[in-house]
C-alpha cells in the first residue's frame, strides 16, 4: 500500500494554508508524509514543486513538518543550545561543520558563510555583525564610504549603521555627491 498522508496531517496542511488540490500535488510530486518534507528542504524548492504555492504557506508547512516551535519547556517554547562557536551562514541560516574557520564557503550553498567586512569606525576587518576590535556595527561593503563619510562630520559610532539603514536611495546619492565634492 502507498504512502499518504493521514486526515489529520491533511487537515494541519490545510489549516496551514494549502488547498485540496494542492494537497493532492504534493502527493503526485512524491511527499507522501512529514518526514518526506525533510528532504525537500526549503520553501523555495516547495514551491517549485507544487505550483501556486505562496511562499509564505510553504515556509509554515516546512516549520510544521520540522517541528520548529512545537516544545515546551516550562512554558519558555523551544529551547535550543549550542556550543558558543556555532557558526550559521548569513545567507541559508546552515549550521556550518565543526572545522569550520573564517572565510570558509558554506557548506550548502556555496556562498562566503559569514563574510569578512572591513570597519567604517577603526578600519579592521573581521566576521560577523559586530567589529571585535571596537564594537562597532558592520555596515554592508558598498556603503562603506559613506559610514566613513558620516563618522568624519562626527555622527556617534553606534548611529552610522541605523542612519544608513533608514536612508533612502535618494538621500544617499545627496550623501554621495558631498563625497565626491569633499575628494575633488
Amino acid at each position: 500500500m502507498a504512502k499518504t498522508f493521514s486526515v489529520l496531517e491533511k487537515n494541519i496542511l490545510k489549516a496551514k494554508g494549502l488547498t485540496e488540490a494542492q494537497v493532492k500535488k504534493l502527493s503526485k510530486a512524491g511527499i507522501a508524509g512529514r518526514d518526506d518534507f525533510k528532504t525537500v528542504g526549503d520553501a523555495a524548492t516547495l514551491t517549485q514543486l507544487v505550483s501556486g504555492l505562496d511562499t509564505a504557506v510553504a515556509s509554515a508547512v516546512l516549520a510544521w513538518a520540522r517541528g520548529e516551535g512545537t516544545t515546551d519547556v516550562g512554558g519558555l517554547g523551544r529551547v535550543v543550545v549550542e556550543s558558543s562557536d556555532s557558526v550559521y551562514c548569513v545567507h541559508c541560516k546552515t549550521k556550518q561543520p565543526k572545522d569550520y574557520s573564517s572565510g570558509d564557503l558554506c557548506v550548502s550553498c556555496g556562498k562566503q558563510a559569514e563574510p569578512i567586512l572591513s570597519c567604517f569606525w577603526c578600519a579592521s576587518s573581521g566576521p560577523g555583525r559586530f567589529c571585535r576590535q571596537c564594537g562597532a556595527e558592520f555596515i554592508a561593503t558598498s556603503e562603506l564610504d559613506l559610514g566613513i563619510h558620516l563618522k568624519r562630520e562626527g555622527l556617534p559610532k553606534d548611529d552610522i549603521p541605523k542612519k544608513l539603514k533608514a536612508m533612502g536611495a535618494a538621500e544617499k546619492d545627496v550623501l554621495w555627491g558631498r563625497i565626491r565634492k569633499s575628494r575633488g
